[in-house]
């Protein structure tokens, strides 16, 4: 296997890891306090990240000079996600959040260029272009016919997502700029736990503790969220970023705002119609082109 195919394996898994997680999240939510929710799952996925890398007797300690760097991974890759997009859903639906998400490849493939030196090719930019219409498509839907007010009280939400956009760009560009040196396991257990951090004080001094009614779904979705959206997830995400260009992997993220939409009509009930899947098969397109270079 090329390491282009199997980076390109390894964002499918991705895709889908992180598509399906916005209808979790979304029930999530209305379930659990959202900051005591997102620490308890950041601290089970460090956790089973630090057994993994034990396991695998890999290097547990970051080495000198790291830690910085470190941190700002963590916040850029981590804490975006699990603080910001999850607090947006508080004001989005499921697929509104997760299509406003996925301009990250825009800032992503905008950074790419100054910091990395990975210049657009006719291929990226058709296929940005492709996908973008996909998921252009899908946003019109949602605003079409809606009243000014309706939208207006979903800004809050907006900026919550565009800013988790505009950082996770950022984290893609920085990780394939700076890598830290550490095994990957090791690498994104502490990126977990460093991400969390800032959400636990959020928790304690904001959320109302009381777990008692949690139902047993509550109680699988955060299982899913700590083994598939955050283990599985981020290892094949940075594995994809070693393997791919940043930007090509950045347009490959396309896909999930089409699978969260797509998810959240079957397991929430949100529109799924003709928009949406022509909107797929746009984004599919684009990123099969944009993954030829």
């Amino acid at each position: 296997m090329t390491p282009r195919l199997a980076g390109m394996l390894m964002l499918l898994v991705t895709a889908f890891s992180w598509g399906l997680n916005w209808p979790v999240l979304k029930f999530v939510v209305g379930e659990w306090p959202p900051f005591t929710f997102r620490f308890l799952s950041g601290l089970g996925g460090a956790t089973l990240m630090f057994a993994v890398a034990l396991l695998r007797r890999e290097q547990l300690r970051p080495p000198r000079g790291q830690w910085g760097r470190l941190a700002l991974a963590s916040f850029l890759n981590i804490t975006s996600w699990m603080g910001l997009a999850t607090l947006a859903l508080l004001w989005l639906s499921a697929s509104e959040a997760a299509i406003i998400a996925y301009t990250m490849p825009i800032w992503a493939s905008l950074l790419a260029w100054p910091v990395l030196g990975e210049r657009p090719t006719t291929n990226k930019v058709l296929g940005l272009a492709i996908g973008l219409g996909g998921v252009t498509t899908l946003m019109a839907g949602q605003l079409l016919g809606a009243p000014l007010d309706a939208l207006i009280a979903k800004l809050p939400g907006v900026g919550f997502i565009m800013g988790t956009a505009l950082m996770f760009a950022a984290g893609a560009v920085f990780t394939k700029r700076y890598p830290i040196a550490l095994p990957p396991n090791a690498n994104l257990a502490w990126q977990i736990l460093l991400g969390s951090l800032p959400l636990i004080v959020i928790a304690v001094l904001f959320d109302r503790w009381d777990l008692a009614r949690i139902s047993p779904a509550g109680w699988g979705a955060l299982a899913y969220v700590v083994v598939i959206a955050l283990c599985l997830s981020y290892v094949t995400w940075f594995r994809a970023l070693k393997l791919l260009p940043a930007s090509t992997a950045a347009v490959g993220t396309l896909l999930v705002p089409v699978i969260g939409v797509l998810s959240s009509g079957v397991l929430l009930g949100e529109p799924l119609g003709p928009r949406q899947l022509i909107a797929l098969g746009m984004t599919v397109s684009g990123v099969a082109l944009a993954s030829r270079g």
